[in-house]
């Protein structure tokens, strides 16, 4: 098993990396982010390990960008960075795995492992459905390239939809996974914003389908 090490701090970089040639992995080192993804790219590796905070471009920018070329290396993420919404972005981004430092050695073997059983299957942090484009990590919607204003309901409601586009979605599967379960929540709220989204993306896309629920079609 290959690995990329992408970290700037030369003592941690050369502890990881001999640490897991110990465990019987190859590993290559780079210190900054730009070469850190021209490595990710054309290195051939079954796994990398990327700090955020990277001279020349941030671990975020490097994910993020390897993910825009379809490029499904599978990714652990360090940082001291360790608010919850630091994690976020780093998932967010195309990140499969968050690991504050300072962290434990065994853990960060167990996650790698982890990462590696799992391989690196198609996983788009773009969601498509014909001409309508959901990003989650910008809060970003486009239709036919033209870009759509959204409340942050809506948006939760089309996500959803998108991940289940080409099924029926019921009602109550809607407002068990949109909405806030410790709110009462009128009934009728589904068939509102669904409304909203239809004035929005047009009737087109989102079908109702009688005594079942609504299906997003492409």
């Amino acid at each position: 098993m290959r690995l990329l090490v992408v970290e700037d701090e030369a003592r941690l970089a050369t502890a990881l990396q001999r640490g897991l040639q110990g465990e019987g992995f190859a590993v290559d080192v780079a210190a900054d982010g730009p070469t850190g993804l021209e490595m990710a790219r054309h290195g051939g590796y079954d796994a990398m390990i990327l700090d955020v905070m990277l001279p020349g471009l941030s671990g975020y920018r490097v994910v993020r960008q390897l993910r825009a070329e379809e490029h499904w290396l599978p990714v652990l993420m360090l940082s001291a960075k360790d608010g919850e919404y630091d994690q976020a972005d780093g998932l967010d981004c195309g990140a499969d795995d968050y690991l504050t430092k300072p962290f434990s050695y065994v853990v960060l073997l167990a996650r790698l492992r982890a990462l590696l059983r799992r391989g690196a299957p198609q996983r788009p942090t773009v969601l498509t459905v014909g001409t309508l484009c959901l990003d989650p990590a910008e809060r970003r919607v486009t239709l036919d390239s033209a870009e759509i204003t959204l409340t942050a309901r809506e948006f939760a409601l089309l996500e959803y939809l998108m991940r289940r586009a080409g099924e029926v979605v019921s009602k109550t599967e809607l407002l068990d996974h949109v909405w806030d379960a410790s709110i009462e929540t009128a009934p009728n709220a589904v068939e509102v914003y669904v409304g909203y989204l239809r004035r929005k993306l047009g009737r087109d896309v989102l079908e109702t389908v009688r005594g079942a629920g609504y299906r997003l079609s492409a």
